[in-house]
């Protein structure tokens, strides 16, 4: 049964893995260079959101607080 199971995780992780690359190719360089952008500005966004949780500086926090409206602001003008 377990064999069973791994050989079907390892055909979906084929079938996973062939999606992207068959989808990166339709993509132009522009719209690969803006979801690049777009996943850079979510990583610094979910690291603010982390650090926001453990400060305790009211200064660094209105800092963090601007830092994530930013970042915000510049993925919704990505769309």
């Amino acid at each position: 049964m377990a064999r069973g199971w791994e050989s079907k995780s390892v055909e979906e992780q084929q079938a996973a893995s062939a999606t992207p690359t068959q989808l990166k190719q339709r993509l132009t360089p522009d719209q690969i260079a803006r979801q690049r952008q777009a996943e850079g500005l979510s990583l610094a966004r979910k690291s603010v959101l982390q650090q926001l949780q453990s400060v305790q500086d009211p200064r660094h926090r209105q800092m963090l607080e601007h830092a994530l409206a930013d970042l915000d602001a510049k993925l919704a003008r990505l769309g």
